[in-house]
């Protein structure tokens, strides 16, 4: 059985801007559910090992889709770096879900997807955000969270948060790429006057899919706790930790191996055969 990649689909979302989206899946395939990975902060569609845990979930007869937030950093013409800095600190929660919403109506009307099969599978930041589109949306009948944040309230605190609302700005080295990336004070603007949207643990405690909470036990960005902690606040969910894993799992940019690095290979079978039995 092949599998069918479509990169780069470009998507418009009139709210936002427009941004790009992969698809992998079987060839010929019918009915199949419908996966939707969300990177988080500092993250795109084409880090690391995604492209390789995308054609193992078309393997395992999925319909995968990743994409990039409208305002993660990077472009329509350049989709692998952070050129538009601009667009990354004028990100906000409300962009992100109102992109995702964008994502799951696109891809929910394609023919070979059966749209009462519907997933999210976020990562990190986009974990959160995962979960409250889940309680938001009903279409959504599956869940999957990848070291999760419990809450989106990761903003500076005290002395730093009265720097950046009278500076209107605050910058964070990337330590990969050394770009000094800017937040905008209007992302806690946007927080603050929806601050029970955007929820977490509430989102948690209400939503209706069948979840599947994946951490590593030496996760170095979003500790474990938040794992054990979104677990305890909905107790139907299921949790896998992976002995030693870090916040990616073993994955890194770039990637140049041809297989998933162990971690991520345990993460992306456990969803797999989660899904096939709860889907």
């Amino acid at each position: 059985m092949g599998i069918v990649k479509k990169q780069n689909i470009i998507i418009s979302n009139p709210g936002t801007s427009d941004f790009l989206a992969d698809a992998f899946y079987p060839e010929n395939g019918s009915g199949l559910p419908l996966v939707i990975f969300v990177h988080g902060y500092k993250g795109y569609k084409d880090w690391g090992a995604w492209d390789l845990m995308a054609e193992k979930f078309a393997e395992a007869g999925f319909f995968f889709v990743k994409f990039n937030f409208s305002h993660n950093g990077t472009t329509v013409d350049d989709p692998l770096n952070f050129s538009d800095l601009e667009a990354f600190g004028n990100n906000n929660y409300s962009k992100e879900l109102s992109d995702l919403s964008t994502v799951i109506d696109y891809f929910s009307s394609d023919h070979a997807v059966d749209k009462d099969k519907i997933v999210l599978m976020g990562h990190s930041r986009g974990g959160g955000i995962s979960i409250i589109k889940t309680y938001e949306d009903e279409r959504i009948h599956g869940l999957v969270t990848l070291a999760s944040v419990d809450t989106l309230d990761r903003f500076p605190k005290n002395e730093a948060f009265e720097n950046w609302k009278n500076a209107g700005v605050y910058y964070v080295t990337n330590g990969r790429t050394k770009q000094e990336m800017p937040h905008y004070y209007q992302f806690y603007e946007d927080y603050e006057k929806d601050i029970h949207r955007f929820d977490v643990e509430r989102a948690t405690e209400m939503a209706k899919a069948h979840f599947l909470i994946i951490h590593g036990t030496n996760d170095e960005s979003v500790p474990v706790k938040n794992a054990e902690h979104l677990h305890l606040l909905h107790p139907n969910s299921e949790l896998y930790l992976i002995e030693n894993a870090n916040h990616t799992f073993g994955a890194r940019e770039p990637w140049e191996q041809t297989e998933l690095p162990e971690s991520l290979n345990n993460a992306v079978e456990k969803c797999i055969n989660f899904l096939k039995e709860k889907i």
